[in-house]
């Protein structure tokens, strides 16, 4: 029996481009008519919403890897979702599919129309519940995974330092990096982060930044020097690590929420003549870049978690309406683990 649709659907648009952090007004939740469906296209209905760091830069117009989202048009962000309606071969109603860069990999509303290529189905025989294939599987394991296999290259008896230990690709990164025979130190923002990171992610060590003297405890907790740093934040924290880094040591460059909100771009590291010194490889990457490896790290990551050498968690935030509150977590570090909105119930 079809699924009954309502005659609306809501959909959140951004009104104007934050100056700082995400105000009220910035984004709008819009109620509009749902749209007949045409040949071709394919109905989908949300069921979860990723909110990741990135967000704050699509709603920026500043160079960026995307094109920033256009004011009034809806937000972007990764969905998984049932097909509800489908005029389009191959897909099916109650089929479960998540979005494609075709698409932008979805927006921030309860329903999507999409064309070909706009979605793809999630692997029927995929061995995670769905909330997890979508929360770790869609973004944050193929960041981590391919990262440090493709732009840090790790190697056992290094010593690997990552940011945003206790995050969702952070906490990724610290257990491959233990998994490869690594000395694994995580930074975060708590206490209770990084006891979190130490007990049951098994790293070696963790440092709160925020009350720690950094640059002593990162020293200490790595005795020999750092050879691979995964940066989530850049800013003072890239800074400190820099300073420690070994000769031909390798930083991935994943992440800079540091300044994400930043009215006025930062003053840059201090310590870069280092680069030059140390003879360090910093790259940057983005995990849309790396198609041919994905499926690669989707199948190691899941064989890991299944074989509980590697732990998550998800902050699961309900309601389409509460998404511009929950994305706030992010930039207040309030977030435990990978940060979702359910909008519907599977």
């Amino acid at each position: 029996m079809a699924q009954s649709l309502p005659d609306t659907y809501k959909v959140w648009r951004l009104k104007r481009r934050p100056q700082g952090i995400i105000q009220d007004g910035d984004l709008e939740l819009d109620e509009v008519p749902m749209p007949p469906l045409q040949d071709g296209e394919v109905r989908v209905q949300t069921l979860y919403l990723s909110l990741d760091p990135t967000d704050r830069i699509w709603m920026s117009d500043r160079k960026q890897y995307m094109p920033p989202v256009p004011l009034d048009q809806p937000m972007r962000g990764p969905i998984v979702g049932r097909v509800v309606e489908s005029r389009q071969p191959g897909l099916q109603p109650g089929d479960n599919v998540e979005g494609t860069p075709q698409i932008e990999l979805g927006h921030w509303a309860d329903y999507l129309v999409g064309k070909e290529g706009d979605f793809r189905l999630v692997p029927r025989h995929n061995e995670l519940p769905l909330v997890d294939y979508f929360g770790q599987m869609a973004i944050v394991a193929p960041t981590a995974y391919i990262g440090l296999m493709e732009i840090a290259t790790p190697k056992a008896g290094e010593t690997l330092v990552v940011s945003t230990a206790a995050g969702a690709v952070g906490s990724i990164v610290g257990q491959i990096g233990k998994i490869l025979g690594c000395r694994t130190v995580g930074i975060a923002g708590s206490d209770e982060k990084c006891q979190w990171v130490t007990d049951e992610l098994g790293l070696d060590a963790c440092l709160n930044y925020k009350t720690d003297n950094l640059e002593a405890r990162l020293e200490a907790a790595c005795p020999d020097g750092i050879d691979v740093y995964f940066d989530n934040v850049g800013g003072p924290i890239l800074d400190t690590v820099l300073g420690q880094m070994n000769n031909f040591g390798r930083i991935a460059q994943c992440g800079t929420i540091s300044d994400y909100n930043a009215a006025t771009p930062p003053p840059g590291p201090t310590n870069y003549p280092l680069i030059l010194m140390r003879r360090l490889t910093v790259r940057g990457f983005i995990v849309l870049d790396h198609p041919e490896r994905y499926q690669e790290a989707v199948s190691e990551v899941t064989k890991w978690i299944l074989e509980g050498k590697i732990k998550f968690r998800q902050h699961i935030v309900d309601g389409i309406e509460n998404a511009v509150e929950a994305v706030k977590m992010l930039y207040r570090g309030e977030n435990q683990g990978k940060l979702l909105v359910r909008v519907a119930p599977e």
